[in-house]
């Protein structure tokens, strides 16, 4: 995928690092002259500019993009680059602070694809809503601790198997389970795992991937391509 992130701040940055790290195209915009220089300096293809310009969106590219992350801090920004990428067809999430009154979100919910707030998700729930697929941020409990959905895949390599069965790395443990469209609830360890199943994983941030291997398979990345 082609992605275009505004705003190089705190999680504009990290969530730029962790989509390219999978393999996707990220362009950042940023008007800061010294974040653009610290992600220009990290490699990243950077527009320094206001993101809520459709001058700087062009220039980031945007007609070409499948999606675009606006995750500054100014919801007006945010928005008005929301707005401009649904113009051109991409998919929209927007970054909101946890101080904005519960009206507000509910207006601006309406007219985008996924809102998101890094105070809750983090960096990696940016990313998912991006990308879409069978992976969904829950909560960021510490710095390298999430807790993630993961909704089991025709690709999954463990898909069959009970739970006591299922081997997850040293890093990461099973919260909760639900079958496809019940309500989450205890892992117990005789469910077996189908297609469209759901279970909320506590992990190291660096073991998700394996994790997600694991439950999802090749699925995410090939939605991603």
């Amino acid at each position: 995928m082609r992605i275009v992130i505004i705003g190089a701040g705190r999680v504009g940055l990290r969530t730029a690092r962790i989509v390219e790290n999978e393999g996707h195209s990220v362009t950042l915009v940023e008007r800061d002259y010294d974040k653009a220089e610290r992600a220009r300096n990290e490699d990243f293809d950077v527009i320094e500019g206001d993101g809520s310009s459709e001058d700087a969106l062009e220039h980031a590219g945007l007609e070409d993009a499948d999606a675009l992350g606006a995750l500054t801090g100014d919801l007006n920004t945010n928005f008005v680059a929301c707005m401009v990428a649904k113009h051109e067809g991409c998919r929209t999430v927007m970054r909101i602070d946890e101080d904005y009154r519960e009206n507000i979100y509910r207006k601006y919910a309406e007219e985008v694809d996924e809102i998101v707030y890094p105070e809750r998700l983090g960096a990696i729930g940016a990313k998912n809503a991006l990308l879409g697929g069978n992976v969904t941020a829950i909560a960021d409990l510490a710095e390298n601790l999430q807790v993630v959905q993961f909704t089991v895949s025709q690709d999954a390599p463990m898909r069959g198997y009970t739970l006591s069965e299922l081997e997850l790395p040293s890093g990461a443990r099973i919260l909760a389970f639900g079958k496809k469209d019940g309500a989450l609830g205890l892992p117990l360890p005789h469910e077996t795992l189908e297609v469209g199943d759901r279970l909320a994983v506590l992990s190291e941030f660096d073991t998700l991937d394996d994790v997600r291997q694991i439950l999802v398979g090749n699925e995410v990345a090939a939605e991603g391509m």
